[in-house]
């Protein structure tokens, strides 16, 4: 018997039975860098490269999964990575594979063009961005954003007779919508809660702007959870939140950590 090709079919290892009787939870492909396209609301899209992993459940009775269908559901749907992107892929995954539940998972490169603030000299700045999309039943979507901050100590403030140490630190949060909200709002929302944000240009002006402003607000990792969570509180259109704040103390030999899951 031939297939299209002309040649002989080819043996199906990965359906055939496995006497084990072991399901398994996840089973897929990972690292896959693919091109996509994010919504930005500042130019309706954005074009940036996605990192993967794409897995099923895997039931007793198969040996394997057939990885090239992952990325074949990818390429099928490298258009726009959204929410209802998202839930299309996770239905074509099920159905492909024969599986129960799905799960995607994408991590990308986000740029804001963003100004001094007092020069307004422009540039462009990296966030780290990503959602979490499963479908076992319902489907559940997290929105993923690292957005790099900085912090002045309020204790070495405090104790000194002048200056204060301050540092760069990253704001992480895990958030599920109950409406939609663009990457921008919650990197605002984020920064806003900090000393200071960070921005990809600075002139003499805006550094000492910076300084000072950083200064009048002194922020410890405990300071900047609870000030995001109030911020997250407020918003009807965040349903649920998971925060960690990481400070790369610049006068000890660890790190500051804090985390706040709602």
């Amino acid at each position: 018997m031939s297939n299209d090709f002309g040649a002989k079919a080819l043996a199906d290892v990965q359906q055939t039975p496995d006497e084990r009787n072991i399901a398994i939870d996840k089973v897929g492909v990972r690292a896959v860098k693919h091109p996509i396209t994010v919504l930005d609301r500042a130019s309706e899209t954005q074009q940036t490269i996605g990192e993967f992993e794409l897995t099923v459940n895997l039931p007793h009775h198969f040996k394997g999964t057939h990885m090239s269908r992952f990325l074949e559901v990818l390429s099928d749907h490298q258009a726009e990575v959204s929410a209802d992107g998202l839930a299309a892929m996770l239905g074509e995954l099920r159905e492909r594979l024969d599986a129960a539940s799905a799960r995607i998972v994408v991590h990308f490169p986000f740029f804001i063009k963003k100004a001094a603030p007092v020069t307004h000299k422009e540039g462009f700045m990296e966030y780290r961005c990503g959602f979490d999309a499963t479908q076992n039943g319902s489907i559940e979507i997290d929105v993923l954003v690292e957005v790099p901050i900085a912090t002045l100590c309020p204790c070495s403030k405090e104790i000194s007779e002048y200056g204060a140490h301050n540092q760069r630190g990253l704001a992480t949060a895990r958030v599920r919508l109950a409406e939609h909200v663009w990457l921008e709002e919650l990197i605002e929302i984020i920064e806003s809660c900090a000393s200071t944000p960070l921005y990809p240009v600075l002139k003499r002006p805006d550094e000492k702007f910076v300084t000072e402003h950083a200064y009048d607000r002194p922020r410890f990792v405990e300071d900047v959870v609870r000030e995001i969570a109030l911020a997250f509180d407020k918003d009807r259109r965040i349903a649920s939140y998971e925060i960690e704040v990481e400070n790369f103390e610049s006068i000890h030999a660890h790190n500051a950590y804090a985390q706040l899951k709602r």
